[in-house]
């Protein structure tokens, strides 16, 4: 179809830009191609007089964006999108106008492809940052705008000569942590390896050089060899009845690069640096043609991949296998069907190209990219800003990946090294926090647990479960690190606003008569002072529960607001301390109280209390203002609560003395958690040993308990709680 006249006096050099542009395009309708054309001539005048740091025009830039969509065969919507992509960033153009010309999608396909530039943030960091959640937000509306993004960024990647050395670095290393790997999971592999290498050469020219040369020596050493190998796989193919394609092709530099730093390896001990695609005509092929190929070179063990029966996450399908070819050249086999191909190559642009009649096709990958983006939308929502969200989704970008299955047979795809907490979190946010156990292959395993392709996972779960803190020790997908740190914020505010609000009540008992304390009045006063300095009652507890503020001192300021004249000492209730660390009541390590010590609670900053023994260190050096009277909450006969204590012991060292004590403790009823020996003498008398033990134990009457237990042994001679 021939192109429409242009509608504008194009220059020389963007009119030869727009010429290719339109024969890349030659498959739209005849309206399609006059709507081109419109956008292509707004563009042009929007960005009329702007040059970019090569000294060519700016529209050439869109315009090759552009050619690159056609090349992708997108529709009419996603290419008036790429020549108008930063339309509203760099000109005067408004959404409002854009919406009014090309309509709604078009408008906001762009809108989502512009920087946030008129907004002031704190550094350039968190302006990023929140560009890219923008960016991403969008795509999650309609897909097509990051398919623009990445062949925008592609054009960038390509033409990076102009910038300064540190520009075009930062850039590369952007595009490696984040745009190569989005295009990887959207299934563009051939942007996903161009976007690689181009990053490559900008990080590191000379290595680059250096690999493309031994790249083309090698080309020129394997020629036969490649040659034969088509021409035997051709052979035995056709023998065996299918008619195949087969194409060579040489993996990537970045990608022989990066094995080469892994394995510490030269270029000429990198064998398979070429593989091969079988092309043939139907799924049932393409098992036929890997049991021929099989039997013309011996495969390698362990080597076959069924991405077929198991797609990729991003709905990548092929079988995969590695054969032993002529003079031990290690030859690798992708065998996949002409529609598998063209999801290979272009992935998810695949669901908009315009040669199936411009029927979009619900197909493997497409429902995989809409799986994969409401899981951006977990993300997004379970992150406090724009950095926490781009580095949550990074980590889902992780390419490794294992496939498991849950009892019923549905196939969970996860990272590598992923455990059955990152497995709760994929099948649903609540099965995660309330899992309390796992089973792998229908053995209990620890929730720590390396999970491994084919594996069956089953999650227990019980309304008792919550995350715990150290889950983010292991867990791997972003999806659980998301939703992990958004519960464990929310649970630990909530932790600080009941202990202030159990502070508060304290304080104001011994300021106020209870009635005046819980009156209603006072209340409604104390709100509205606040309001008056705009802080919030909720605010202020939090603040007294994490100690960035002193209940006493929020206590007198409500008190005076009831007109009471109070003396410089008040004296606070003692804080009832059940024994269950939270993020904001901690037991102090320095001397390890347990349930029955004299102790007392040091409000620190940003932390809460910490409760130490009466007799502690720290505890005497600390403020006496920041210091509350405190006491053990009353523990039932069957409270099963531990503490962590530790002792010394000092004995004679004779044959089984560490049975003995170990005995002693076991029989009064205490854990030994850890034993370490502090020395080999003891006042300078050869023959005697320390030890320290750290025990959990109940409460003070068994440690007693203990220790005169061990005091019972002959070659005991002195026990000491640390």
């Amino acid at each position: 179809m021939h192109a429409p006249q242009p509608t504008a006096p194009y220059d020389a050099l963007t009119a030869e830009y727009r010429e290719k542009l339109f024969r890349e395009a030659r498959y739209l309708s005849h309206d399609e191609l006059q709507q081109l054309e419109k956008a292509c001539a707004f563009a042009f005048h929007a960005h009329d007089g702007q040059m970019r740091k090569s000294g060519e025009p700016y529209i050439t830039h869109p315009i090759a964006v552009t050619t690159e969509l056609a090349h992708w065969r997108m529709d009419i919507q996603t290419l008036s999108a790429g020549l108008m992509h930063d339309v509203l960033e760099d000109t005067p153009v408004t959404k409002s106008q854009m919406t009014e010309i090309f309509g709604e999608t078009i408008a906001e396909m762009v809108d989502g492809l512009s920087k946030l530039e008129n907004l002031k943030y704190d550094n350039k960091a968190e302006h990023q940052a929140e560009s890219f959640r923008k960016l991403i937000l969008a795509m999650t509306k309609d897909v097509r705008v990051i398919i623009v993004k990445l062949s925008d960024r592609l054009h960038n990647m390509r033409t990076l000569g102009a910038k300064s050395t540190a520009s075009r670095r930062r850039i590369a290393t952007e595009t490696l942590e984040v745009y190569a790997p989005i295009a990887n999971r959207l299934g563009l592999n051939q942007v996903y390896r161009d976007l690689q290498d181009l990053s490559f050469y900008a990080m590191h020219p000379a290595r680059f050089a250096v690999l493309q040369k031994a790249m083309t020596a090698f080309k020129k050493n394997r020629h036969d060899v490649i040659n034969r190998v088509m021409h035997e796989m051709n052979m035995c193919l056709v023998g065996a009845n299918i008619e195949p394609q087969i194409r060579g092709r040489e993996k990537n530099l970045y990608s022989i690069h990066q094995k080469m730093v892994s394995k510490k390896a030269k270029f000429e001990e990198i064998l398979d640096i070429y593989s091969f695609r079988v092309i043939v005509h139907s799924e049932q092929q393409c098992y036929a043609a890997l049991g021929a190929l099989h039997s013309l070179y011996q495969p390698k063990p362990g080597r076959i991949k069924d991405f077929i029966a198991i797609p990729k996450s991003n709905g990548y399908r092929s079988l995969h296998t590695t054969l032993n070819g002529p003079f031990g050249l290690p030859i690798e086999v992708q065998i996949r069907t002409r529609e598998m191909h063209a999801v290979a190559e272009v992935g998810i642009a695949s669901h908009w190209a315009q040669e199936f009649g411009g029927q979009h096709r619900e197909d493997e990958t497409t429902m995989r990219t809409n799986e994969w983006l409401r899981n951006i939308l977990d993300l997004q929502k379970n992150s406090d800003n724009a950095i926490e969200f781009l580095e949550h989704v990074k980590v889902d970008l992780f390419p490794n990946e294992m496939y498991l299955m849950t009892p019923k047979g549905k196939i969970i795809t996860l990272p590598r090294g992923a455990t059955p907490i990152d497995f709760a979190y994929a099948i649903h946010t609540d099965i995660g926090n309330r899992c309390v156990g796992a089973r792998v292959n229908k053995v209990t395993v620890p929730l720590r647990t390396q999970l491994r392709t084919g594996d069956s996972v089953e999650i227990i779960t019980a309304p008792y479960g919550k995350p715990n803190p150290t889950w983010l020790n292991f867990a791997k997908s972003g999806r659980a690190r998301s939703a992990i740190r958004s519960y464990i914020k929310n649970a630990s505010r909530e932790d600080a606003l009941v202990l202030g609000e159990r502070l508060l009540i304290q304080a104001l008992g011994n300021l106020l008569p209870r009635k005046i304390a819980q009156s209603d009045e006072l209340l409604e006063k104390y709100l509205q002072h606040l309001q008056n300095k705009q802080q919030s009652w909720e605010n202020v507890l939090y603040q007294v529960g994490i100690g960035a503020l002193m209940p006493v001192s929020v206590a007198m300021e409500i008190a005076e607001l009831a007109g009471e004249h109070l003396g410089s000492e008040v004296k606070l209730s003692a804080i009832q301390v059940n024994g269950n660390e939270t993020p904001h009541v901690h037991l102090g390590k320095c001397c390890l109280p347990v349930a029955g010590d004299a102790i007392r609670a040091v409000i620190v900053r940003d932390q809460g209390l910490m409760i130490h023994r009466d007799t502690c260190s720290v505890l005497l050096k600390s403020d006496v203002e920041h210091q509350l009277d405190a006491d053990w909450a009353t523990l039932s006969v069957d409270d099963k609560q531990t503490y962590e204590t530790a002792i010394t012991v000092s004995a004679e060292d004779k044959h089984g003395l560490l049975a003995m004590i170990a005995a002693a403790i076991s029989n009064s009823g205490g854990d030994i958690a850890a034993v370490e020996t502090l020395s080999k003498s003891q006042s300078g008398v050869e023959g005697f040993i320390e030890f320290r033990f750290i025990l959990n134990v109940r409460h003070t009457t068994q440690l007693q308990q203990i220790i005169a237990a061990l005091h019972k042994i002959v070659l005991v001679r002195k026990v000491t709680r640390v």
